[in-house]
């Protein structure tokens, strides 16, 4: 998958800090234990990977949304690659994201990509965003600490639109996550007005198609 120069050089950036931070997170594990590391996730990308980013943009795409939702921006990789599907459907992506470093800093690289026309960055309280927003949307990407998912899932249910897909990352990794990714999992089943699987890509996407009630 190849884009135009302007994204292409955002993503080589991207991917270089990603693989540093890996080599970091393996290394550092190792001396200090996960415990100390938790206290610095703020420093790190933790970003979707490669893989997940490209089928939320290929699947954007294909389903032809308009008003796309980012719940939790962190650092802004896959709102790039968001928003270069809001590009190609017209549209435009939102994207929520309450440390307001993380956001400027995602902000620098959308600019950086010839992105800024297609995506409005939203900083503060993710469902308090939601529940003050008057949009309804066409997909919604939920990444953002997993004890906040059913909260926002239940925020952001009565604003989709019939067709909308929601995705919901890190559903099977890390697995300290797992009761939080299942809470999840189950709230969605519960309304019976989703078609939704659990895909092994990435750290694993949960990928629900609102079929409405």
């Amino acid at each position: 998958m190849h884009f135009d120069n302007k994204i292409e050089s955002v993503l080589k950036k991207y991917h270089q800090r990603m693989d540093a931070e890996t080599a970091l997170i393996e290394s550092e594990s190792l001396r200090l234990g996960n415990g100390a590391l938790m206290a610095r996730r703020d420093e790190f990308l933790l970003s979707v990977g490669v893989e997940t980013a490209q089928f939320l943009n290929t699947l954007a795409k294909a389903a032809r949304s308009k008003t796309i939702l980012e719940i939790g921006t962190s650092y802004g990789y896959s709102t790039v690659w968001l928003a270069e599907a809001a590009r190609a459907n017209h549209g435009k992506l939102i994207t929520l994201e309450l440390n307001a470093e993380k956001a400027h800093y995602a902000q620098q690289q959308i600019h950086d990509a010839g992105l800024s026309d297609f995506v409005e960055f939203r900083i503060g309280d993710a469902i308090q965003n939601i529940e003050n927003a008057h949009e309804t949307y066409d997909f919604i990407l939920l990444d953002i600490w997993k004890e906040l998912y059913v909260p926002c899932f239940d925020a952001f249910f009565p604003k989709l639109n019939k067709g909308a897909w929601v995705i919901g990352d890190n559903m099977i990794f890390p697995p300290s996550s797992r009761p939080e990714a299942m809470a999840y999992q189950q709230r969605v089943r519960s309304t019976h007005a989703f078609d939704t699987v659990l895909m092994p890509i990435g750290s694993g996407i949960e990928v629900s198609c609102y079929k409405a009630l």
